[in-house]
């Protein structure tokens, strides 16, 4: 069986229109699936350098961010690479090449998915 948080084909965790995979936490209880799904989300974020990464691309002008500008976190290059991917494949990164530079922005949508899933209701 394969790992959700590195498995891209088991993440559709968001569409065009900022939904989440999931209804609002206070809404209703998450299905095996749904859970599933939004774990792997939170597994891809619950590693502290990935998630520096992620706020760097995330708030970074422009709102893309060249992997060049973000590689100072503490760890070697191969290893930001290796994060970077796992946000990738986690479905909250989308990457483009220019030259031999690697550009990263965060998936449209996600950030306000996130939020609605989390925030939606007060508990």
């Amino acid at each position: 069986m394969s790992d959700p948080a590195t498995d891209a084909t088991a993440l559709p965790l968001i569409g065009a229109e900022a939904e989440p995979c999931c209804p609002p936490l206070t809404e209703r209880p998450l299905t095996a699936e749904e859970a599933v799904r939004t774990a792997a989300m939170f597994k891809a974020l619950g590693d502290p350098v990935r998630l520096r990464l992620f706020s760097l691309v995330a708030s970074h002008e422009g709102g893309e961010a060249c992997v060049c500008d973000i590689s100072d976190v503490g760890v070697s290059q191969p290893t930001v690479s290796h994060h970077l991917k796992k946000l990738k494949d986690a479905g909250l990164l989308t990457s483009e090449r220019r030259g031999t530079w690697v550009y990263y922005r965060v998936a449209p949508t996600v950030v306000a998915a996130m939020g609605k899933m989390l925030g939606q209701h007060a508990v």
